[in-house]
């Protein structure tokens, strides 16, 4: 308790802090947590192994909540012209990555078929938690450029259509029923049902939550003090139903929220719901942090291979940027722009989330690997990401003219504190 309160309390003061630096707090909540394991209080071991139904629901839960905040704060109407970009990162440049990572960690990693493709399904979306420093202001901010827009939406489309390629891995390994059968089945229903019922279900979720909030008469709408528990009511029902009619629950929830971003898009309510789940997705973000810094010092590492490190660097430093800039090649985006998407494939919480959910489903023999590499990857990116997000947005904002994050919010400081004070008579 003493761990998670000062934790808490750090997440809420930290973001802030660190604007002005080259440094985010999910790498100090990592370094916490490894510190804390490393002394000898007696915390429990921290294996996503040997815990892995209890860490596959919290990674599931933040990731949820995230994907609900994620859409609310997009201020652009979706259309296929508009959403252009994400789309192409999402329906070209994921499944391009997919492609080519698993055959690279196949036939130059020596992985089975099975685990190399559930390691590149898993590690392919981006990620929408840890992503925070590179996404769009909150609701109604207007700081919604090329660049913040495009790693927004990838973040909140693809952990839902990623999953595809998760059921393929796990089919993979029915080696009872012939290949050809589990491949339609693969088709018909991991690729077409769940994703059109998670689009379908998300689309009714947002519609039928939008109607209740605004379009009842005032004496039986929702009272504004109730908006946080609204936020998550739309992350739990369009989840929840969606998984029990086997859709893909991710996709919905991301889907629900946009669709009820779209109803009266200058309402207080969107403010009030995204900073609710803002704060529920920073209190699943610091526990998970910190029993990811445990497990990383608890030997999370131990199975890595040369190979594994291999694959994380190449996706992290080769594969993303250079798959992205060739997406990207005839996009409108200026080429500061085109390079700082394809740079910021930023993987977290989702990538456990995924290997949680398909090592609890199937055994595979080289499990332990997959997490370590899993593990080496996702700090890769932590460390490197982390870093680098608040020079390379300032450098792309100055680039195109634009004032900063941290100049913006200086200025209408310092206009909040200019304006006349009304005292009480």
């Amino acid at each position: 308790m003493v761990v998670l309160g000062v934790a808490i309390l750090g997440v809420a003061w930290l973001p802030s802090l660190l604007k002005k630096y080259p440094l985010s707090y999910p790498i100090l909540f990592v370094g916490l947590g490894a510190l804390i394991y490393w002394l000898p209080i007696g915390l429990p071991t921290p294996d996503p192994i040997e815990h892995a139904n209890f860490f596959m629901h919290l990674t599931e839960l933040c990731v949820t909540v995230a994907l609900t905040g994620t859409g609310l704060k997009i201020d652009r109407k979706f259309s296929f012209l508009r959403w252009r970009t994400p789309l192409q990162l999402v329906m070209i440049l994921m499944v391009i990555t997919i492609a080519i990572f698993a055959v690279v960690a196949w036939r130059v990693a020596g992985l089975l078929p099975a685990s190399a493709l559930l390691l590149a399904a898993t590690l392919a979306p981006t990620d929408p938690v840890l992503a925070g420093d590179v996404q769009v202001g909150n609701p109604g901010e207007g700081r919604e450029d090329t660049v913040r827009f495009a790693l927004t939406g990838e973040a909140g489309l693809n952990d839902g259509l990623a999953f595809p390629f998760v059921h393929l891995a796990l089919a993979l390994t029915v080696v009872a029923l012939p290949f050809t059968e589990r491949l339609l089945h693969w088709a018909w229903m991991d690729v077409l049902y769940r994703s059109g019922m998670g689009l379908l279900a998300g689309w009714l979720a947002g519609r039928a939550l939008s109607f209740l909030i605004f379009d009842l008469p005032h004496r039986v709408r929702i009272s504004p003090e109730a908006y946080g528990f609204v936020a998550l009511a739309v992350t739990l029902t369009a989840y929840g139903v969606t998984e029990l009619l086997h859709g893909y629950g991710f996709l919905a929830v991301f889907v629900a929220a946009v669709t009820l971003r779209s109803h009266e898009r200058s309402h207080e309510y969107h403010t009030e719901m995204h900073e609710f789940t803002d704060q529920m997705e920073r209190l699943l973000i610091v526990v998970i942090l910190i029993l990811f810094g445990g497990a990383l010092v608890r030997g999370l590492l131990a199975p890595l291979t040369w190979g594994g490190v291999a694959l994380g660097l190449f996706l992290v430093l080769v594969l993303r940027p250079l798959g992205g800039l060739l997406v990207l090649a005839r996009s409108r985006a200026s080429w500061p722009e085109r390079l700082a998407i394809s740079f910021f494939g930023i993987r977290g919480i989702g990538s456990f989330f995924y290997l949680a959910y398909a090592t609890n489903e199937r055994h595979f023999p080289d499990a332990r690997e997959l997490w370590a590499t899993t593990g080496f990857t996702v700090l890769l990116s932590v460390v490197l990401h982390g870093t680098l997000a608040t020079p390379v947005m300032n450098w792309v904002d100055r680039y195109h003219g634009r004032p900063t994050v941290i100049e913006e919010e200086e200025k209408a400081l310092q206009e909040g504190e200019n304006k006349p004070q009304i005292r009480a008579s």
